[in-house]
């Protein structure tokens, strides 16, 4: 009995997932669509094989196979990142990463993707908005209409943002500013702005927050010497060249207003005292106590006649005590550190005075500051980073960012024509280094911390800092997973930011007010900026700053075979404690009042429940 035509011709339909069809080459497609024409019956034997189903399938995986290699796995040689950035061999690089994170975790993307709409420009309303939706490193504008709606002040309600546990802030336990001077600071106050015979000149040197630390410690010594602070001078920075002067930072007006019944301060020294020669101290021990600066400059040591040496430590000083109520001027250098942490308690208020109410920003700098921020808060709330990853950071401390060995060369290089600048301990690795937290975090690492406690993707963030060493690249890390990312720069319009251009000083006062307005703050790498944003947030209420433990947290960072749950749990406990809680400063000896304002800063109320803890 003859078959039927329709019987003779059966079809096998495979089915293919819609995304695998771009990864395979149009000579699959052909054969996946279109029927191969019969080969002659002799020409392989007579074997049939061609028509069964399996070596279709089989014919059909060999020729996509190449193409979803492709699609799960792409090398891009660029940039390398690596969990232990002292790791920097390609094959170890590949290794570590094959175990933990996948292309698109890392966040390695072309520059054609990566730049898009960037570089628009934001001098109108309109492009500086569409700017603010698109953030850094991404091409299209997002659907805000996911991301719940807008109220009248710009926040979202219903969303992630608000509903996140990430963004509530610590429990502050009622302590509030209280700068409430004893009886005898007030009737020391009558005789010290009455006196017009002692001068304290000051010289302070590095980036603006340092300066800032300096200048605090200024206006306590010249109110323990009783002697007029004329405004300090700021050395020219060398490594930024910037040339501003103390009133092209911060409001001189305020400054004398607010120290007005502390110390006196003018704007130079009286015509009498221009010609004196002043005493010159440009070698303070560290950590001086009050009674070592009055012994030293007001009144000669008893059992030390005038002009003859004494050894203190590893220093030789010259007593030079008279000379200050004879010559009526001191000049004094370098005052970094150098006066004790623990001083009275007036003085500890004092320096809490200046440095959270005396030293302002001046307007311009001010206005552009919470412009910026106003413009971050605008879509709800964010998160400011202060990253450390300049080269002469790396350099500093003695270790890689996990680029590539180009520019662990380059790092190397800096260090051996500049020994000096290693801050770190010499005879330690960069291995050891690390694990020891000595090293800044890396993107990487940023990114993960955040991820593990339990910042959202759709997060706003705030890049304080200098350029990155390896550039925009070197972040890919960390705005892959973020891609809302961006600096006042991006924020701000060319017109906005051109006062300000070759002004370090003002640039980093930008990055400061913004970064202190966050509702989120984390350094990856300890310094006077972080310490400074620390104790602000403090003072302002203990708003969430997040202090990473890089101590205990880095090995578990190494450790590839760790399950992910795991990891964030880890997280999570390592820094359950460190999120801003107030914390008392006399806990631990040497710590600074303006980090750590609590107690002689601020107090709670006698009537509060949480007074008695």
């Amino acid at each position: 009995m003859a078959k039927s035509k329709n019987n003779a011709k059966k079809v096998s339909c495979i089915s293919v997932p819609s995304q695998k069809i771009d990864s395979l080459s149009s000579s699959s497609l052909h054969y996946l669509f279109f029927s191969p024409k019969k080969p002659s019956a002799n020409r392989f034997f007579g074997l049939k094989w061609y028509r069964s189903s399996r070596f279709w399938f089989l014919a059909l995986f060999l020729c996509g196979f190449p193409g979803m290699l492709k699609l799960w796995y792409t090398p891009d040689p660029s940039v390398p990142f690596s969990p232990d950035p002292c790791v920097t061999s390609q094959s170890q690089l590949q290794k570590s990463f094959s175990n933990r994170h996948t292309r698109q975790q890392l966040g390695l993307v072309s520059n054609d993707e990566r730049n898009g709409k960037n570089d628009q420009e934001v001098g109108s309303v309109n492009a500086r908005e569409l700017k603010f939706e698109v953030g850094f490193g991404s091409n299209e504008v997002k659907n805000e209409s996911l991301k719940g709606a807008v109220d009248f002040q710009g926040r979202i309600s219903g969303g992630v943002e608000e509903d996140s546990e990430f963004w509530k802030q610590p429990d502050g336990l009622g302590f509030k500013p209280c700068l409430k001077f004893s009886g005898e600071y007030s009737k020391e106050s009558e005789l010290i702005l009455e006196d017009r015979r002692k001068y304290l000149l000051v010289v302070v040197s590095g980036g603006m927050n340092q300066q800032r630390n300096q200048i605090v410690d200024a206006v306590v010594i010249a109110r323990i010497l009783g002697a007029a602070l004329v405004v300090p001078i700021l050395q020219v920075n060398v490594i930024w060249g910037d040339e501003s002067e103390f009133s092209d930072i911060f409001d001189l007006e305020n400054f004398k207003r607010v120290l007005a019944n502390d110390v006196r301060i003018v704007s130079s020294l009286p015509s009498n005292h221009v010609t004196r020669r002043p005493v010159v101290e440009s070698r303070t021990p560290l950590h001086v106590s009050p009674h070592w600066i009055r012994a030293r400059y007001l009144k000669r040591i008893p059992w030390a006649p005038a002009d003859t040496y004494w050894c203190s430590g590893s220093y030789l000083w010259f007593i030079l005590a008279p000379q200050l109520n004879r010559e009526g001027v001191l000049l004094l250098r370098g005052l970094d550190s150098r006066l004790s942490k623990d001083l009275p308690s007036d003085l500890q208020k004092l320096r809490c005075k200046v440095a959270f109410h005396a030293l302002r920003f001046v307007p311009p700098v001010l206005e552009l500051g919470n412009k910026l921020a106003e413009r971050m808060q605008r879509k709800g709330p964010y998160i400011a980073l202060h990253l450390r990853m300049e080269l002469d950071m790396w350099v500093r401390t003695g270790c890689h960012p996990g680029l590539n060995h180009e520019y662990d060369e380059i790092i190397n290089q800096e260090r051996r024509q500049r020994p000096e600048l290693l801050t770190a301990k010499s005879n330690m690795t960069c291995h050891e280094r690390k694990l020891a937290g000595l090293c800044p975090l890396t993107p990487l690492e940023v990114a993960r911390l955040l991820k593990a406690l339990g910042a959202p993707k759709s997060a706003r963030i705030y890049w304080a800092g200098g350029q990155p060493l390896g550039g925009k690249e070197a972040l890919l890390p960390l705005t892959r997973e973020f891609p809302h990312f961006y600096n006042k720069e991006d924020l701000a319009s060319a017109g906005e930011l051109k006062p300000f251009a070759n002004k370090a000083s003002l640039m980093a006062a930008i990055d400061y007010l913004v970064s202190e307005k966050s509702d989120v703050f984390m350094p990856s790498h300890g310094g006077n900026m972080g310490h400074a944003i620390q104790g602000h947030r403090a003072y302002a209420g203990h708003k969430k700053y997040i202090t990473p433990n890089k101590r205990h947290m880095l090995r578990y960072f190494l450790n590839s075979s760790l399950p992910e749950a795991e990891f964030i749990g880890v997280m999570k406990e390592l820094h359950r404690d460190s999120l801003g809680q107030p914390e008392r400063r006399t806990s631990k000896a040497g710590r600074d009042v303006t980090k750590y304002p609590v107690p002689e800063c601020m107090c709670r109320d006698e009537h509060d429940d949480r007074s008695h803890e």
